[in-house]
Protein backbone atom coordinates (compact mmCIF):
# COMPACT_ATOMS: atom_id res chain seq x y z
CA UNK A 1 0.00 0.00 0.00
CA UNK A 2 1.38 3.43 -0.99
CA UNK A 3 2.07 5.58 2.09
CA UNK A 4 0.00 8.73 2.44
CA UNK A 5 1.84 11.97 3.25
CA UNK A 6 0.71 14.11 6.10
CA UNK A 7 -0.06 17.71 5.18
CA UNK A 8 1.06 21.02 6.62
CA UNK A 9 0.55 24.53 5.25
CA UNK A 10 2.55 27.74 5.11
CA UNK A 11 2.43 31.04 3.22
CA UNK A 12 6.01 30.87 1.92
CA UNK A 13 8.13 27.74 1.70
CA UNK A 14 11.88 28.22 1.25
CA UNK A 15 13.79 25.17 0.06
CA UNK A 16 17.37 25.54 1.25
CA UNK A 17 19.17 27.33 4.08
CA UNK A 18 22.18 28.81 2.31
CA UNK A 19 22.69 32.48 1.63
CA UNK A 20 19.80 32.65 -0.84
CA UNK A 21 17.29 30.80 1.31
CA UNK A 22 18.00 32.58 4.58
CA UNK A 23 18.15 36.02 2.99
CA UNK A 24 14.81 35.31 1.31
CA UNK A 25 13.20 34.26 4.59
CA UNK A 26 14.48 37.37 6.38
CA UNK A 27 13.40 39.75 3.63
CA UNK A 28 9.95 38.19 3.37
CA UNK A 29 9.53 38.44 7.14
CA UNK A 30 10.65 42.07 7.19
CA UNK A 31 8.23 42.88 4.35
CA UNK A 32 5.32 41.31 6.26
CA UNK A 33 5.94 39.92 9.79
CA UNK A 34 2.48 38.33 9.79
CA UNK A 35 3.45 35.83 7.10
CA UNK A 36 3.91 32.18 8.01
CA UNK A 37 7.36 31.42 6.55
CA UNK A 38 8.95 27.98 6.60
CA UNK A 39 12.56 27.11 5.76
CA UNK A 40 13.08 23.46 4.81
CA UNK A 41 16.59 22.07 4.81
CA UNK A 42 18.09 18.65 4.13
CA UNK A 43 20.36 18.94 7.16
CA UNK A 44 20.42 21.37 10.08
CA UNK A 45 19.87 25.09 9.60
CA UNK A 46 23.14 26.96 9.95
CA UNK A 47 25.24 23.80 9.68
CA UNK A 48 24.92 22.76 6.05
CA UNK A 49 24.77 24.15 2.53
CA UNK A 50 27.32 25.58 0.13
CA UNK A 51 27.37 29.18 1.42
CA UNK A 52 28.74 27.99 4.75
CA UNK A 53 31.67 26.47 2.85
CA UNK A 54 32.64 29.76 1.17
CA UNK A 55 36.22 30.59 2.06
CA UNK A 56 37.28 33.36 -0.30
CA UNK A 57 34.82 36.19 0.00
CA UNK A 58 32.24 38.50 -1.52
CA UNK A 59 32.81 40.66 -4.61
CA UNK A 60 31.56 44.22 -4.31
CA UNK A 61 32.71 47.53 -5.79
CA UNK A 62 33.44 49.73 -2.77
CA UNK A 63 36.99 51.01 -3.02
CA UNK A 64 38.16 54.25 -4.57
CA UNK A 65 38.89 53.66 -8.23
CA UNK A 66 36.49 50.72 -8.50
CA UNK A 67 32.88 50.90 -9.70
CA UNK A 68 29.81 48.77 -10.32
CA UNK A 69 30.40 49.34 -14.04
CA UNK A 70 33.88 47.89 -13.79
CA UNK A 71 32.58 44.92 -11.78
CA UNK A 72 29.89 44.44 -14.43
CA UNK A 73 32.42 44.35 -17.26
CA UNK A 74 34.57 41.84 -15.40
CA UNK A 75 31.48 39.66 -14.92
CA UNK A 76 30.43 39.87 -18.56
CA UNK A 77 33.87 39.26 -20.04
CA UNK A 78 34.62 36.55 -17.48
CA UNK A 79 31.33 34.90 -18.48
CA UNK A 80 32.41 35.04 -22.15
CA UNK A 81 29.44 37.24 -23.13
CA UNK A 82 26.85 34.64 -22.17
CA UNK A 83 25.45 36.22 -18.96
CA UNK A 84 22.01 37.77 -18.93
CA UNK A 85 23.13 41.38 -18.71
CA UNK A 86 20.16 42.56 -16.66
CA UNK A 87 20.82 39.86 -14.06
CA UNK A 88 24.53 40.73 -14.00
CA UNK A 89 23.71 44.45 -13.66
CA UNK A 90 21.41 43.67 -10.74
CA UNK A 91 24.15 41.57 -9.14
CA UNK A 92 26.89 44.19 -9.18
CA UNK A 93 24.67 47.08 -8.06
CA UNK A 94 22.67 45.28 -5.37
CA UNK A 95 25.87 43.74 -3.96
CA UNK A 96 26.84 47.21 -2.69
CA UNK A 97 23.56 47.51 -0.82
CA UNK A 98 23.73 43.93 0.43
CA UNK A 99 27.24 44.13 1.92
CA UNK A 100 26.15 47.09 4.07
CA UNK A 101 23.07 45.13 5.10
CA UNK A 102 25.25 42.19 6.11
CA UNK A 103 27.42 44.43 8.28
CA UNK A 104 25.06 47.02 9.66
CA UNK A 105 21.81 45.06 10.03
CA UNK A 106 22.86 41.43 10.37
CA UNK A 107 26.06 41.85 12.36
CA UNK A 108 28.73 40.36 10.09
CA UNK A 109 32.32 41.24 10.92
CA UNK A 110 34.60 41.43 7.88
CA UNK A 111 38.32 42.14 7.84
CA UNK A 112 39.32 45.81 7.74
CA UNK A 113 42.26 47.96 6.76
CA UNK A 114 44.12 50.06 9.36
CA UNK A 115 42.06 53.09 8.33
CA UNK A 116 38.81 51.24 9.10
CA UNK A 117 37.71 50.58 5.53
CA UNK A 118 36.79 47.07 4.46
CA UNK A 119 39.78 45.05 3.31
CA UNK A 120 39.34 43.73 -0.22
CA UNK A 121 41.70 41.12 -1.58
CA UNK A 122 42.64 39.98 -5.07
CA UNK A 123 40.71 37.26 -6.83
CA UNK A 124 41.43 35.87 -10.28
CA UNK A 125 39.78 37.25 -13.40
CA UNK A 126 39.13 40.71 -11.98
CA UNK A 127 40.64 44.07 -12.79
CA UNK A 128 40.34 45.33 -9.21
CA UNK A 129 40.86 43.90 -5.72
CA UNK A 130 37.21 43.85 -4.59
CA UNK A 131 36.72 40.67 -2.55
CA UNK A 132 35.44 41.41 0.98
CA UNK A 133 36.20 38.59 3.41
CA UNK A 134 36.50 37.31 6.97
CA UNK A 135 39.94 35.70 6.79
CA UNK A 136 39.39 32.58 4.73
CA UNK A 137 36.19 31.59 6.56
CA UNK A 138 33.78 34.13 5.07
CA UNK A 139 30.87 31.74 4.56
CA UNK A 140 30.78 30.66 8.20
CA UNK A 141 30.59 34.31 9.29
CA UNK A 142 27.70 35.04 6.91
CA UNK A 143 25.68 31.90 7.65
CA UNK A 144 26.13 32.17 11.42
CA UNK A 145 24.73 35.71 11.42
CA UNK A 146 21.87 34.86 9.03
CA UNK A 147 20.90 31.80 11.06
CA UNK A 148 20.88 33.83 14.29
CA UNK A 149 18.47 36.31 12.73
CA UNK A 150 16.18 33.56 11.42
CA UNK A 151 16.05 31.99 14.87
CA UNK A 152 15.44 35.39 16.50
CA UNK A 153 12.46 36.06 14.24
CA UNK A 154 10.98 32.63 15.03
CA UNK A 155 10.75 31.72 11.36
CA UNK A 156 9.52 28.13 11.12
CA UNK A 157 11.98 25.37 10.27
CA UNK A 158 11.70 21.90 8.81
CA UNK A 159 15.13 20.46 9.45
CA UNK A 160 16.29 17.11 8.06
CA UNK A 161 13.57 17.30 5.43
CA UNK A 162 14.36 16.40 1.84
CA UNK A 163 12.33 17.93 -1.00
CA UNK A 164 11.63 15.33 -3.69
CA UNK A 165 8.96 16.83 -5.97
CA UNK A 166 7.38 20.15 -6.89
CA UNK A 167 3.61 19.56 -6.91
CA UNK A 168 1.39 21.63 -9.24
CA UNK A 169 -2.10 22.86 -8.52
CA UNK A 170 -5.08 20.74 -9.55
CA UNK A 171 -5.58 22.89 -12.65
CA UNK A 172 -1.87 22.89 -13.48
CA UNK A 173 -1.74 26.69 -13.50
CA UNK A 174 0.75 27.20 -10.67
CA UNK A 175 2.71 25.50 -7.93
CA UNK A 176 0.68 24.27 -4.99
CA UNK A 177 3.26 22.67 -2.72
CA UNK A 178 6.28 20.41 -2.31
CA UNK A 179 6.48 16.73 -1.38
CA UNK A 180 9.16 16.04 1.20
CA UNK A 181 10.64 13.17 3.19
CA UNK A 182 11.28 13.59 6.90
CA UNK A 183 14.71 11.94 7.16
CA UNK A 184 14.22 11.24 10.87
CA UNK A 185 11.11 9.10 10.39
CA UNK A 186 11.12 8.33 6.66
CA UNK A 187 7.52 9.57 6.43
CA UNK A 188 6.26 11.72 3.56
CA UNK A 189 5.11 15.26 4.17
CA UNK A 190 3.26 17.51 1.73
CA UNK A 191 3.91 21.17 2.42
CA UNK A 192 1.23 23.33 0.80
CA UNK A 193 2.36 26.90 0.11
CA UNK A 194 1.26 30.02 -1.72
CA UNK A 195 4.83 30.64 -2.89
CA UNK A 196 7.88 28.38 -3.03
CA UNK A 197 11.54 29.37 -3.36
CA UNK A 198 13.91 26.94 -5.03
CA UNK A 199 17.24 27.64 -3.30
CA UNK A 200 18.66 24.17 -2.71
CA UNK A 201 22.05 24.98 -4.25
CA UNK A 202 23.75 23.08 -7.03
CA UNK A 203 26.44 20.64 -6.00
CA UNK A 204 28.15 18.92 -8.96
CA UNK A 205 28.97 15.78 -6.98
CA UNK A 206 28.62 13.64 -10.10
CA UNK A 207 32.32 14.29 -10.73
CA UNK A 208 35.17 12.22 -9.28
CA UNK A 209 36.72 15.29 -7.61
CA UNK A 210 34.16 17.72 -6.17
CA UNK A 211 34.03 20.40 -3.52
CA UNK A 212 30.47 20.16 -2.12
CA UNK A 213 29.56 17.68 0.59
CA UNK A 214 28.11 14.36 -0.52
CA UNK A 215 24.55 15.27 0.44
CA UNK A 216 24.52 17.93 -2.31
CA UNK A 217 23.03 16.14 -5.30
CA UNK A 218 21.40 18.78 -7.54
CA UNK A 219 17.95 17.89 -6.20
CA UNK A 220 16.53 21.32 -7.04
CA UNK A 221 17.61 21.12 -10.68
CA UNK A 222 16.30 17.55 -10.96
CA UNK A 223 12.93 18.59 -9.54
CA UNK A 224 12.78 21.55 -11.92
CA UNK A 225 13.51 19.27 -14.88
CA UNK A 226 10.76 16.84 -13.89
CA UNK A 227 8.37 19.79 -13.51
CA UNK A 228 9.04 20.79 -17.13
CA UNK A 229 10.92 23.98 -16.32
CA UNK A 230 13.69 25.23 -18.59
CA UNK A 231 17.32 25.01 -17.44
CA UNK A 232 19.84 27.25 -19.19
CA UNK A 233 23.62 26.95 -19.64
CA UNK A 234 23.74 23.42 -18.24
CA UNK A 235 26.99 22.66 -20.08
CA UNK A 236 28.72 25.24 -17.88
CA UNK A 237 30.16 23.41 -14.86
CA UNK A 238 32.94 25.24 -13.06
CA UNK A 239 36.03 23.44 -11.85
CA UNK A 240 37.91 25.18 -9.08
CA UNK A 241 41.61 24.85 -9.94
CA UNK A 242 42.87 23.99 -6.48
CA UNK A 243 41.05 21.20 -4.72
CA UNK A 244 43.06 19.49 -2.01
CA UNK A 245 44.51 16.18 -3.25
CA UNK A 246 45.11 14.02 -0.20
CA UNK A 247 44.76 10.60 -1.83
CA UNK A 248 41.82 8.38 -2.70
CA UNK A 249 41.03 7.20 0.83
CA UNK A 250 39.81 10.50 2.29
CA UNK A 251 36.82 12.73 1.61
CA UNK A 252 39.08 15.73 2.15
CA UNK A 253 40.23 15.22 -1.43
CA UNK A 254 38.42 17.75 -3.59
CA UNK A 255 37.76 20.32 -0.88
CA UNK A 256 38.78 23.81 -1.95
CA UNK A 257 41.99 25.63 -1.22
CA UNK A 258 40.70 29.11 -1.81
CA UNK A 259 41.46 31.36 -4.74
CA UNK A 260 42.94 34.01 -2.48
CA UNK A 261 46.05 31.83 -2.24
CA UNK A 262 46.77 32.44 -5.91
CA UNK A 263 45.54 36.01 -5.65
CA UNK A 264 48.09 36.66 -2.91
CA UNK A 265 50.90 35.39 -5.12
CA UNK A 266 50.89 31.62 -4.66
CA UNK A 267 52.64 29.52 -7.31
CA UNK A 268 51.41 26.42 -9.10
CA UNK A 269 54.16 23.88 -9.76
CA UNK A 270 54.04 20.69 -11.77
CA UNK A 271 55.54 17.39 -10.67
CA UNK A 272 59.01 18.64 -11.64
CA UNK A 273 58.37 21.61 -9.31
CA UNK A 274 58.36 24.05 -12.25
CA UNK A 275 55.92 26.93 -12.61
CA UNK A 276 53.78 26.34 -15.69
CA UNK A 277 50.75 28.65 -15.82
CA UNK A 278 52.51 31.33 -17.88
CA UNK A 279 52.78 28.69 -20.63
CA UNK A 280 48.98 28.80 -20.86
CA UNK A 281 48.03 32.40 -20.07
CA UNK A 282 49.98 35.65 -19.54
CA UNK A 283 48.10 36.25 -16.30
CA UNK A 284 49.66 33.08 -14.90
CA UNK A 285 48.08 31.81 -11.68
CA UNK A 286 45.65 34.76 -11.63
CA UNK A 287 43.88 33.77 -14.83
CA UNK A 288 40.20 32.81 -14.58
CA UNK A 289 39.26 29.48 -13.03
CA UNK A 290 38.53 27.77 -16.34
CA UNK A 291 41.93 28.71 -17.77
CA UNK A 292 43.87 27.63 -14.68
CA UNK A 293 41.93 24.35 -14.45
CA UNK A 294 42.76 23.54 -18.06
CA UNK A 295 46.42 24.44 -17.48
CA UNK A 296 46.62 22.03 -14.55
CA UNK A 297 44.74 19.35 -16.48
CA UNK A 298 47.18 19.70 -19.38
CA UNK A 299 50.11 19.07 -17.03
CA UNK A 300 48.29 16.02 -15.64
CA UNK A 301 47.67 14.62 -19.11
CA UNK A 302 51.33 15.16 -19.98
CA UNK A 303 52.36 13.12 -16.94
CA UNK A 304 54.05 16.01 -15.12
CA UNK A 305 52.25 15.27 -11.87
CA UNK A 306 52.73 15.11 -8.12
CA UNK A 307 52.72 11.66 -6.42
CA UNK A 308 48.91 11.52 -6.18
CA UNK A 309 48.42 12.61 -9.78
CA UNK A 310 47.87 16.37 -9.44
CA UNK A 311 50.17 19.39 -9.15
CA UNK A 312 51.49 21.49 -6.26
CA UNK A 313 50.62 24.86 -4.80
CA UNK A 314 53.46 26.73 -3.06
CA UNK A 315 53.08 29.66 -0.64
CA UNK A 316 56.37 29.55 1.30
CA UNK A 317 58.04 32.24 -0.84
CA UNK A 318 55.54 34.76 0.63
CA UNK A 319 56.80 34.08 4.14
CA UNK A 320 55.44 31.25 6.34
CA UNK A 321 54.35 33.54 9.17
CA UNK A 322 52.41 35.78 6.78
CA UNK A 323 50.70 32.77 5.24
CA UNK A 324 49.74 31.35 8.64
CA UNK A 325 48.21 34.67 9.66
CA UNK A 326 46.45 35.46 6.39
CA UNK A 327 45.16 31.95 5.64
CA UNK A 328 44.68 30.39 9.07
CA UNK A 329 41.81 28.14 7.98
CA UNK A 330 43.64 26.88 4.91
CA UNK A 331 46.82 26.16 6.87
CA UNK A 332 44.86 24.14 9.43
CA UNK A 333 42.92 22.24 6.74
CA UNK A 334 46.15 21.25 4.99
CA UNK A 335 47.80 20.28 8.30
CA UNK A 336 44.88 17.91 9.01
CA UNK A 337 45.93 16.03 5.86
CA UNK A 338 49.65 16.10 6.57
CA UNK A 339 50.57 19.09 4.37
CA UNK A 340 52.45 22.25 5.37
CA UNK A 341 50.83 25.05 3.34
CA UNK A 342 52.91 27.80 4.95
CA UNK A 343 56.32 26.24 4.46
CA UNK A 344 56.06 23.36 2.01
CA UNK A 345 54.17 22.04 -1.02
CA UNK A 346 50.52 20.96 -1.10
CA UNK A 347 49.09 18.68 -3.77
CA UNK A 348 46.03 20.02 -5.61
CA UNK A 349 43.73 18.96 -8.46
CA UNK A 350 40.88 20.75 -10.30
CA UNK A 351 37.62 19.95 -8.55
CA UNK A 352 33.99 20.32 -9.67
CA UNK A 353 32.75 23.33 -7.75
CA UNK A 354 29.78 25.24 -9.11
CA UNK A 355 26.95 25.05 -11.64
CA UNK A 356 26.67 28.20 -13.74
CA UNK A 357 23.56 26.68 -15.31
CA UNK A 358 20.16 26.41 -13.71
CA UNK A 359 16.52 27.42 -13.81
CA UNK A 360 15.59 30.24 -16.18
CA UNK A 361 14.43 33.08 -13.95
CA UNK A 362 13.65 36.79 -14.04
CA UNK A 363 15.34 39.70 -12.21
CA UNK A 364 12.58 39.57 -9.58
CA UNK A 365 13.36 35.84 -9.09
CA UNK A 366 10.05 34.66 -10.53
CA UNK A 367 10.01 31.72 -12.92
CA UNK A 368 7.67 30.64 -15.71
CA UNK A 369 5.63 28.67 -13.15
CA UNK A 370 3.48 31.13 -11.13
CA UNK A 371 4.22 30.96 -7.43
CA UNK A 372 7.63 29.33 -7.93
CA UNK A 373 10.66 31.54 -7.38
CA UNK A 374 14.35 30.68 -7.64
CA UNK A 375 17.63 32.14 -6.39
CA UNK A 376 21.27 31.21 -5.93
CA UNK A 377 22.98 28.26 -7.56
CA UNK A 378 19.65 26.72 -8.64
CA UNK A 379 19.41 29.48 -11.25
CA UNK A 380 21.15 30.13 -14.55
CA UNK A 381 22.05 33.28 -16.43
CA UNK A 382 23.89 35.41 -13.88
CA UNK A 383 27.38 34.09 -14.63
CA UNK A 384 27.18 32.81 -18.19
CA UNK A 385 30.08 30.55 -19.13
CA UNK A 386 32.24 31.22 -16.08
CA UNK A 387 31.68 32.51 -12.54
CA UNK A 388 34.22 34.88 -11.08
CA UNK A 389 35.44 33.81 -7.65
CA UNK A 390 33.60 35.96 -5.09
CA UNK A 391 30.52 36.42 -7.29
CA UNK A 392 28.86 33.27 -5.93
CA UNK A 393 27.94 34.38 -2.42
CA UNK A 394 27.09 37.82 -3.82
CA UNK A 395 24.68 36.11 -6.23
CA UNK A 396 23.03 34.13 -3.42
CA UNK A 397 22.54 37.04 -1.05
CA UNK A 398 21.52 39.57 -3.72
CA UNK A 399 18.88 37.42 -5.36
CA UNK A 400 17.84 35.76 -2.11
CA UNK A 401 16.85 39.16 -0.75
CA UNK A 402 15.04 40.03 -3.98
CA UNK A 403 13.19 36.70 -3.86
CA UNK A 404 12.00 37.37 -0.32
CA UNK A 405 10.64 40.79 -1.29
CA UNK A 406 8.97 39.36 -4.41
CA UNK A 407 7.35 36.43 -2.61
CA UNK A 408 5.97 38.65 0.14
CA UNK A 409 4.31 40.79 -2.54
CA UNK A 410 3.11 37.75 -4.52
CA UNK A 411 1.27 36.01 -1.68
CA UNK A 412 -0.64 39.13 -0.66
CA UNK A 413 -4.35 38.39 -1.10
CA UNK A 414 -3.77 34.85 -2.39
CA UNK A 415 -5.11 31.61 -0.97
CA UNK A 416 -3.71 28.10 -0.88
CA UNK A 417 -4.83 26.00 -3.84
CA UNK A 418 -5.62 22.30 -4.17
CA UNK A 419 -2.80 20.05 -5.34
CA UNK A 420 -2.78 17.73 -8.32
CA UNK A 421 -3.52 14.48 -6.48
CA UNK A 422 -2.43 12.29 -9.39
CA UNK A 423 1.00 13.97 -9.53
CA UNK A 424 1.30 13.62 -5.76
CA UNK A 425 0.59 9.87 -5.93
CA UNK A 426 3.08 9.47 -8.78
CA UNK A 427 5.78 11.26 -6.80
CA UNK A 428 5.27 9.05 -3.74
CA UNK A 429 5.28 5.92 -5.91
CA UNK A 430 8.53 6.99 -7.58
CA UNK A 431 10.24 7.49 -4.20
CA UNK A 432 8.92 4.11 -3.01
CA UNK A 433 10.25 2.23 -6.02
CA UNK A 434 13.64 1.23 -4.47
CA UNK A 435 11.86 -0.73 -1.73
CA UNK A 436 10.33 -3.03 -4.35
CA UNK A 437 13.72 -3.92 -5.88
CA UNK A 438 16.45 -6.24 -4.56
CA UNK A 439 19.44 -4.55 -2.92
CA UNK A 440 22.52 -3.74 -4.99
CA UNK A 441 25.87 -1.98 -5.01
CA UNK A 442 25.09 1.73 -5.12
CA UNK A 443 28.70 2.61 -4.36
CA UNK A 444 29.87 0.86 -7.53
CA UNK A 445 27.28 2.77 -9.56
CA UNK A 446 28.43 6.04 -8.02
CA UNK A 447 32.05 5.35 -8.85
CA UNK A 448 31.11 4.62 -12.46
CA UNK A 449 29.20 7.91 -12.56
CA UNK A 450 32.25 9.75 -11.18
CA UNK A 451 34.56 8.21 -13.76
CA UNK A 452 32.11 8.82 -16.61
CA UNK A 453 31.65 12.52 -15.88
CA UNK A 454 35.30 13.21 -14.98
CA UNK A 455 36.77 11.45 -18.00
CA UNK A 456 34.18 12.19 -20.70
CA UNK A 457 32.28 15.36 -19.66
CA UNK A 458 34.79 17.19 -17.49
CA UNK A 459 37.42 19.87 -17.97
CA UNK A 460 38.22 18.97 -21.59
CA UNK A 461 35.51 17.52 -23.83
CA UNK A 462 35.03 16.22 -27.36
CA UNK A 463 32.21 14.64 -29.35
CA UNK A 464 33.37 11.06 -28.91
CA UNK A 465 33.72 11.39 -25.15
CA UNK A 466 30.38 13.15 -24.73
CA UNK A 467 28.57 10.51 -26.78
CA UNK A 468 30.28 7.85 -24.69
CA UNK A 469 29.11 9.68 -21.53
CA UNK A 470 25.53 9.87 -22.82
CA UNK A 471 25.48 6.11 -23.45
CA UNK A 472 27.00 5.38 -20.02
CA UNK A 473 24.45 7.59 -18.27
CA UNK A 474 21.57 5.78 -19.99
CA UNK A 475 23.05 2.48 -18.86
CA UNK A 476 23.54 3.71 -15.30
CA UNK A 477 19.95 4.95 -15.18
CA UNK A 478 18.64 1.54 -16.27
CA UNK A 479 20.82 -0.19 -13.70
CA UNK A 480 19.73 2.17 -10.94
CA UNK A 481 16.09 1.34 -11.66
CA UNK A 482 16.91 -2.34 -11.11
CA UNK A 483 18.75 -1.71 -7.83
CA UNK A 484 16.78 -1.37 -4.65
CA UNK A 485 17.11 -0.84 -0.92
CA UNK A 486 17.23 -4.06 1.06
CA UNK A 487 16.44 -2.43 4.42
CA UNK A 488 12.76 -1.54 4.57
CA UNK A 489 13.20 0.69 7.64
CA UNK A 490 12.71 4.25 6.38
CA UNK A 491 14.00 6.21 9.40
CA UNK A 492 17.45 7.63 8.63
CA UNK A 493 17.77 5.12 5.79
CA UNK A 494 20.93 6.50 4.19
CA UNK A 495 20.93 3.85 1.46
CA UNK A 496 17.51 5.07 0.33
CA UNK A 497 18.79 8.63 0.21
CA UNK A 498 21.90 7.51 -1.65
CA UNK A 499 19.54 6.02 -4.23
CA UNK A 500 17.61 9.28 -4.47
CA UNK A 501 20.90 11.21 -4.73
CA UNK A 502 21.99 9.03 -7.64
CA UNK A 503 18.66 9.50 -9.39
CA UNK A 504 18.97 13.30 -9.19
CA UNK A 505 22.63 13.29 -10.25
CA UNK A 506 22.01 11.10 -13.30
CA UNK A 507 19.10 13.30 -14.44
CA UNK A 508 21.22 16.44 -14.18
CA UNK A 509 24.29 14.75 -15.69
CA UNK A 510 22.25 13.91 -18.76
CA UNK A 511 21.33 17.57 -19.13
CA UNK A 512 24.99 18.60 -18.80
CA UNK A 513 26.11 16.14 -21.46
CA UNK A 514 23.29 16.97 -23.87
CA UNK A 515 24.00 20.70 -23.63
CA UNK A 516 27.75 20.11 -24.01
CA UNK A 517 27.19 18.09 -27.20
CA UNK A 518 25.11 20.91 -28.68
CA UNK A 519 27.69 23.65 -28.07
CA UNK A 520 30.30 23.18 -30.79
CA UNK A 521 32.62 25.92 -29.64
CA UNK A 522 34.55 26.65 -26.47
CA UNK A 523 33.27 29.16 -23.92
CA UNK A 524 34.58 29.57 -20.40
CA UNK A 525 34.10 26.37 -18.41
CA UNK A 526 33.00 24.48 -21.53
CA UNK A 527 36.06 23.51 -23.55
CA UNK A 528 35.65 21.35 -26.65
CA UNK A 529 39.01 19.96 -27.76
CA UNK A 530 37.48 19.34 -31.19
CA UNK A 531 36.14 22.93 -31.32
CA UNK A 532 38.74 24.90 -29.32
CA UNK A 533 37.88 28.37 -30.60
CA UNK A 534 35.35 30.89 -29.27
CA UNK A 535 32.94 31.42 -32.13
CA UNK A 536 30.97 34.47 -33.21
CA UNK A 537 30.50 36.47 -30.01
CA UNK A 538 28.10 38.86 -31.77
CA UNK A 539 25.65 36.00 -32.33
CA UNK A 540 26.04 34.33 -28.96
CA UNK A 541 23.30 31.95 -27.87
CA UNK A 542 22.53 30.08 -24.67
CA UNK A 543 21.04 26.62 -24.33
CA UNK A 544 17.71 25.88 -22.64
CA UNK A 545 17.06 22.27 -21.70
CA UNK A 546 13.63 20.78 -20.95
CA UNK A 547 12.40 17.31 -20.13
CA UNK A 548 9.38 16.48 -22.32
CA UNK A 549 7.69 13.09 -22.30
CA UNK A 550 10.75 11.50 -20.80
CA UNK A 551 13.35 12.92 -23.22
CA UNK A 552 15.56 15.98 -23.05
CA UNK A 553 14.97 18.70 -25.61
CA UNK A 554 17.34 21.62 -26.19
CA UNK A 555 16.64 24.99 -27.76
CA UNK A 556 19.07 27.79 -28.56
CA UNK A 557 18.12 31.32 -27.55
CA UNK A 558 20.03 34.48 -28.51
CA UNK A 559 21.87 36.42 -25.82
CA UNK A 560 20.38 39.89 -25.52
CA UNK A 561 23.11 42.53 -25.31
CA UNK A 562 20.94 44.98 -23.39
CA UNK A 563 23.78 47.12 -22.00
CA UNK A 564 27.00 46.37 -23.86
CA UNK A 565 28.02 44.46 -26.99
CA UNK A 566 31.21 42.46 -27.65
CA UNK A 567 34.03 44.90 -28.29
CA UNK A 568 32.40 47.63 -26.20
CA UNK A 569 32.82 48.52 -22.54
CA UNK A 570 30.89 50.39 -19.86
CA UNK A 571 33.02 52.55 -17.60
CA UNK A 572 32.51 55.67 -15.59
CA UNK A 573 33.73 58.81 -17.32
CA UNK A 574 36.70 59.17 -14.96
CA UNK A 575 37.67 55.53 -15.55
CA UNK A 576 37.53 55.98 -19.30
CA UNK A 577 39.94 58.95 -19.03
CA UNK A 578 42.38 57.07 -16.79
Amino acid sequence: MTPQPDVISTDILVLGSGGAGLFAALHAHDADPSLHITVAVKGLLGKCGCTRMVQGGYNVALAEGDSAERHFMDTITGGKWLPDQELAWTLVNKAIERIHELENELGCFFDRNPDGTLHQKAFAGQTFDRTVHKGDLTGIEIINRLAEQVWARKIHRLEEHRAIELIPSADGARIAGVLMIDLRTGLYRLVRAKAVLLATGGGPTMYKFHTPSGDKSCDGLAMALRAGLGLRDMEMVQFHPTGLLAGSDTRMTGTVLEEGLRGAGGYLLNGKQERFMHNYDPRGERATRDVVSRGIYAEMRAGRTSPNGGVYIQMSHLGPDKVRKQFKGMVERCADCGFDLAGGLVEVVPTAHYMMGGVVFNPDCSTEWPGLFAAGEDTGGVHGANRLGGNGVANSTVFGGIAGDSMAAWVRGKELVDVDEARLRQAVAAAERPFAQPGGDLHALRERLWDCMWNDAGIVRDEAGLKRAAATLDELHRELERVGVADGNRAYNLTWHDWLNMDSLIHVSKAIVSAALAREDSRGAHFREDFPDVRDLENSWFSVMRLKEGSLQLTRQPVKFTRVRPGETILLEEEAKA
